[in-house]
C-alpha cells in the first residue's frame, strides 16, 4: 500500500487494491463569510473544481475521498453553498464514486449531495485497509486496526523566520503516529496496529493554517491533540514539493521558529484571518 502526495498540490493518492484520490478542507462558500467580514472575493468554485478535475484526469482514481469540511459556513448553509456544493459534487461523481467523511463544517450536507456520493459517519471510514477521519472527533476504533490513518482539520503549515524577522509560512504534510497510552486511556485495553498517521494540508488556501512548529498539543484542534494522543515533537514535516524538513522538535531547535503564539489564523469562522483573536 502506498500513500503519495501529488507533487506541489495538497492532494493525496492512496493505492492498494484500488486507487483513491484524497482531498481535505475544500471549504466551498468561504467567500460568503469573507464578504460579510469586509473582503470582496469572487467565488472560486470553478477554479477549485477544475483543479480537482485535473487531478482526476491525471490520477484516474477508482474512488474519491473528501476528508471533511466540503462546505464552509456553520451553523447555517449559505445560498452560495446551496448552489455550488451540489454542482461541485456532481462534477466529481461523474468520474468516480465520492466518499464524504464529514467535518465540523458539514452540517446538513446530506441535503446537498448528488448520485454516486456517499456520506459516512463523522468518526471515519475504512477503505481498502486505510482509515480516514476529519479530526474534530475521536476516530472510530476500526480505524486503529488499519495500516495508515489519514486525517485533516488543522490545516498544517510551518512558519520560519530569517535573521531580520521576516516570516514565511508554507503548507506542509505531517507524518506521525498515535500515542499508545492516550489511545488506551480512551478506548480501553484494545488490540491495535499502531498505524502511521498522515495529516493533510487544506485544499482551500483562503483558510490559512496553523504552524505546527510553533504549536503544542493544546494549540491544535480536535480531541486526539487535546488528549495528547498524537506524537507532535517527533512528527515529520514535508513541504508540498516533497522536501523533508525533519522532525518538528528538531525544527524548533534550529532557532528559525518564531515564538509560540496562541490562536493562529485558520478558517475565519474559527479565527480571524492573518491575526490573533
Amino acid at each position: 500500500m502506498t500513500a503519495t502526495p501529488i507533487l506541489n498540490e495538497p492532494a493525496l493518492v492512496v493505492e492498494n487494491a484500488i486507487k483513491v484520490l484524497v482531498i481535505a478542507d475544500v471549504h466551498l462558500g468561504i467567500e460568503w463569510e469573507l464578504y460579510h467580514r469586509g473582503f470582496s472575493i469572487p467565488s472560486q468554485v470553478e477554479k477549485r473544481k477544475k483543479r480537482i478535475l485535473d487531478y482526476i484526469a491525471s490520477v484516474k482514481p477508482d474512488r474519491i475521498v473528501l476528508l471533511g469540511d466540503i462546505k464552509h459556513n456553520v451553523p447555517r448553509t449559505s445560498w452560495q453553498e446551496k448552489k455550488e456544493v451540489p454542482d461541485f459534487l456532481k462534477a466529481l461523481a461523474a468520474y468516480a464514486p465520492v466518499d464524504i467523511v464529514p467535518g465540523n463544517h458539514d452540517g446538513d450536507i446530506e441535503e446537498l449531495i448528488s448520485e454516486n456520493v456517499s456520506i459516512h459517519g463523522a468518526r471515519g471510514l475504512v477503505l481498502d485497509d486505510v482509515g480516514y477521519f476529519h479530526g474534530h472527533t475521536w476516530p472510530d476504533m476500526e480505524l486503529l486496526s488499519t495500516s495508515q490513518v489519514v486525517m485533516s482539520h488543522n490545516h498544517p503549515t510551518v512558519r520560519l523566520k530569517d535573521t531580520l524577522g521576516h516570516a514565511v509560512s508554507e503548507q506542509v504534510w505531517i507524518k506521525t503516529r498515535f500515542i499508545g497510552k492516550a489511545i488506551m486511556e480512551y478506548f480501553g485495553d484494545i488490540t491495535w496496529s499502531d498505524p502511521e498517521v498522515i495529516i493533510m494540508p487544506a485544499f482551500n488556501e483562503l483558510c490559512g493554517g496553523v504552524p505546527f512548529n510553533e504549536s503544542i498539543h493544546e494549540d491544535l484542534l480536535g480531541p486526539v491533540f487535546a488528549n495528547h494522543a498524537i506524537e507532535l515533537e517527533k512528527a515529520s514535516v514535508f513541504l508540498l514539493d516533497g522536501t523533508n524538513l525533519g522532525m518538528i522538535g528538531n525544527i524548533k531547535k534550529l532557532g528559525i521558529t518564531g515564538g509560540r503564539e496562541k490562536n493562529y489564523s485558520k478558517c475565519p469562522s474559527k479565527r480571524t484571518l492573518a491575526s490573533k483573536d
